[in-house]
């Protein structure tokens, strides 16, 4: 479990309940089913009109990973990948056949592939970057699902104040209702804002700081694999892993 995650949510939602309170506001006050409903779904449907359904899917899955502490292995792999440049020096790159077999990352697969293959090591750089770019606009595109609904649900919430304000004028005879209505109002822009800045942002920049991390991994691993099939020295191979740890 990332507890920063959770604690930033708990943090943020209890400091707004006691903003309310301090002057007399009622917590209940915050409450009104009407606009957010209004908001929430007006942001779905928003969001579903303009993604894919893979990527909804996709995104939709990737917010459990906002709670679940990423692990770094990169000091791992960085020990894994000395191993492999001093096999590859001393024996060559057959040895490493039964690395690659048991390997489950795709570009150190496809790397150690390539490098038993005995490919030269720019055209390694070239192949692997490629699949990293795409790994990565892919991922972005999911991400970016989250990134919209944090756009949207500002506007959203004003859509949902303004049909708030509209049915106060229906009943400007009545100026016991009027007061209420416009409470009610201002609730929804409190949802559409908050939902986007308290949820839909966060979480959007939650993933990407989690694929930044894991592009640097692929960065390191291209670089080192690139550097051995360049018949580098072990030392130097060791050099450019530490720029990554």
């Amino acid at each position: 479990m990332d507890w920063s995650s959770v604690i930033g949510l708990l943090v943020a939602l209890i400091g707004i309940l006691i903003g309310q309170t301090i002057d007399g506001g009622s917590v209940f006050a915050l409450f009104q089913p009407a606009p957010f409903f209004i908001v929430l779904f007006g942001t779905m449907g928003a969001v579903i009109l303009q993604s894919k359904p893979a990527n909804l899917i996709e995104g939709a899955r990737k917010l459990k990973q906002v709670f679940v502490m990423q692990i770094d292995d990169r000091s791992e792999l960085a020990a894994r990948i000395s191993q492999w440049a001093v096999i590859a020096r001393r024996e060559g790159t057959l040895p490493l056949q039964g690395f690659r077999d048991i390997e489950t990352d795709p570009i150190a697969k496809k790397g150690l592939r390539l490098l038993i293959d005995n490919i030269p090591a720019e055209t390694i750089r070239e192949i692997c970057h490629n699949d990293l770019h795409h790994y990565e606009m892919q991922q972005l595109s999911i991400i970016k699902v989250w990134d919209s609904a944090g756009g949207y649900a500002p506007t959203i919430g004003i859509l949902a104040a303004v049909m708030g304000l509209m049915h106060v004028m229906e009943k400007l005879t009545d100026p016991t209702m009027i007061g209420g209505g416009i409470a009610v109002a201002f609730v929804a822009t409190l949802y559409g804002v908050g939902l986007a800045n308290l949820v839909f942002i966060p979480v959007a920049n939650k993933l990407k700081g989690i694929l930044e991390s894991e592009i640097n991994r692929s960065e390191m691993l291209i670089e080192s694999l690139t550097s051995i099939a360049a018949g580098e020295h072990t030392v130097i191979v060791n050099e450019r892993l530490l720029a990554y740890l």
